[in-house]
């Protein structure tokens, strides 16, 4: 007798392809635009060559698939420490490290980032190892904080992507905001009035529709798809590594906050879906296998990675746990990873285009982390936590001169990111002030 086919709502076994394509493709849907801007937003910044900022992107969907199949068939279950959660989640390049990563690309190159990441991703088995002491440092007001600020501190690069980019002829050019007027009405028009599919692959949509339009004022350039290879795999240290200690401590403090940030989403996807809150095992063998597929993504050329909100969605949505529906999604992303010509199509999506689109995941970023922060009560003392970590993360971060008497280290950790700011003063003032300060 043949093997039965399993539910795609059981954990484990084979459900048929029928079932478990739709609906991986569905993950990859919805997640595979978030998953490369990243890799396209540092090499424009780092000013990659076409060729390199190919290979960039396609690290980032290989790295995204196997730090996904990491989480969902996870190693040593049965031992003390494991490595990956065993919960249904997908890992994508994490847009957490955007700011950071152009200030790192920008000074010393895409080198540094990796070696920061290595090092971020050690911090992340430390984090896992210690989850239940740690987390207490991060309850959601801090974490929602740190994610608002992220939001905030993306704005103007969405807005300058918008304005067709920084540096570029056409910069500010009437062409370059229709175009992104008409991808940003295309993507805010299907979250609200879409359905299904097409509300999951909103921001896909979007940009193919904003692609399309480009075309008609002579924006795109496909020149360089033909000379991208039909096939390659990544290579072990392709763009070096380069360790500094400013980019390793801004990073670091990235990853351990993503660390425990990642606790929401475990509890989200299994509350949501299982009906039951994570184990603690679960949650250290995830944050474990987070951080060490990091350090192997370090060493690949990926960037940094976490767990992906929007697939969360999806799966507390549909209730499909079944781990290889997920790792189908996992095996598309990383074909597409593996050949070149698909990372080069992406590389020819115009900056006003990719303006439009992730302006509205900006938002979301922000505004995810103000769902967090409200969790909390909003009395005296928790809004002074709010509103200084913001006001001194952001406003250092866009005045970073008024640190030029200071070393240049300080500069890169302080001055460049407004994460590490606001993180750092949002700990502080939640572990210095009163806890029973009834001022309203």
């Amino acid at each position: 007798m043949g093997k039965r086919q399993a539910s795609i709502f059981e954990w484990n076994g084979f459900p048929s392809l029928r079932q478990a394509l739709p609906l991986a493709l569905q993950h990859v849907v919805a997640m595979i635009v978030g998953c490369v801007t990243p890799a396209i937003i540092v090499s424009n910044v780092a000013q990659l060559s076409a060729r390199d900022a190919v290979i960039l992107i396609q690290s980032a969907l290989v790295i995204a698939a196997l730090s996904t199949l990491l989480q969902l068939f996870p190693i040593g279950q049965k031992w003390k420490i494991g490595i990956g959660s065993g919960l249904p989640v997908i890992m994508g390049i994490s847009f957490a490290y955007v700011p950071t990563m152009q200030a790192v690309a920008e000074g010393y190159g895409v080198a540094t980032i990796l070696g920061a990441q290595i090092v971020g991703g050690g911090v992340a088995v430390l984090v896992g190892l210690f989850t239940r002491k740690l987390r207490k440092l991060f309850p959601p007001l801090i974490t929602g904080t740190v994610v608002f600020t992220i939001g905030l501190s993306l704005y103007p690069t969405a807005i300058n992507y918008m304005a067709g980019g920084v540096g570029t002829p056409t910069y500010g050019a009437w062409q370059n905001w229709l175009v992104a007027g008409v991808t940003l009405a295309v993507v805010t028009a299907l979250n609200h009035f879409g359905r299904g599919i097409w509300k999951l692959s909103s921001i896909l949509i979007g940009m193919v529709a904003g692609y399309a339009f480009s075309a008609c004022f002579g924006m795109i350039d496909l020149s360089g798809i033909s000379q991208a290879a039909y096939f390659q795999l990544p290579r072990l240290l392709y763009f070096g590594i380069d360790f500094r200690l400013s980019a390793c401590v801004a990073v670091g403090l990235l990853f351990a906050i993503n660390s425990i940030q990642a606790i929401g989403d475990y509890s989200a996807t299994t509350i949501g879906s299982m009906g039951r809150e994570p184990t603690d095992k679960e949650l250290q063998n995830g944050i474990i296998g987070y951080g060490l597929s990091n350090i192997a993504g370090g060493l690949l050329g990926g960037l940094p990675t976490a767990t992906y909100s929007q697939n969360v969605g999806i799966v507390t949505t549909t209730r499909v746990i079944n781990r290889w529906v997920l790792g189908l999604a996992a095996i598309i992303l990383g074909a597409a990873g593996l050949i070149p010509k698909v990372s080069a199509v992406l590389t020819t999506i115009p900056y006003c285009v990719l303006g439009g689109a992730t302006v509205t995941v900006f938002a979301s970023i922000a505004m995810t982390g103000m769902r967090l922060v409200s969790s909390a009560e909003m009395n005296y003392r928790n809004t002074s936590i709010v509103g200084l970590s913001a006001a001194l993360g952001v406003g250092i971060a866009q005045a970073s001169a008024s640190l030029s008497g200071f070393p240049e280290w300080v500069t890169t950790v302080f001055g460049k990111s407004p994460v590490v700011v606001a993180t750092l003063v949002a700990v502080l003032m939640n572990i210095i002030l009163p806890k029973n300060n009834d001022l309203k």
